[in-house]
């Protein structure tokens, strides 16, 4: 078990917008960032909710699947990154996909990130040191 005080010089009151057309997976990752300490969270089901909720309102940090409809997850990640006020906002894509082709994709496209699906807390808050100390 993580405990929450192990993500170092992070601020937990920042914002997290969790992108994922699965109810059950938002749920997932919601609890993940709970258990280690955050508890300012939106949710979106797609890459056009995500952005609706973006241009109404600051978010620190953004997690996104990669596979949904409407607007994928790299569609969603090339809009943020070409427009409005979360252009410098980190992302973490969250995706099935483990292969080279779609990180070197992902990246190339403003992904300060990657999570392959299944994963755990102790992930997710490695990825999470890693961008937010670079």
């Amino acid at each position: 078990k993580i405990m929450a005080n192990t993500v170092s010089e992070i601020d937990r009151n920042m914002k997290i917008l969790i992108v994922d057309d699965f109810a059950t997976m938002r749920k997932i990752v919601r609890t993940l960032f709970e258990r280690l300490g955050f508890h300012k969270i939106g949710e979106a089901e797609d890459g056009v909710d995500a952005l609706s909720k973006l241009r109404a309102t600051p978010f620190d940090f953004i997690v996104s699947d990669w596979n949904m409809p409407n607007m994928n997850g790299l569609e969603l990640v090339k809009k943020v990154r070409s427009e409005g006020t979360h252009q410098k906002t980190p992302i973490i894509m969250i995706t099935t996909e483990g292969g080279k082709g779609e990180v070197i994709i992902a990246l190339k496209a403003g992904v300060n990130n990657y999570i392959v699906k299944p994963f755990n807390a102790e992930v997710l808050k490695e990825k999470l040191d890693g961008v937010i100390k670079k």
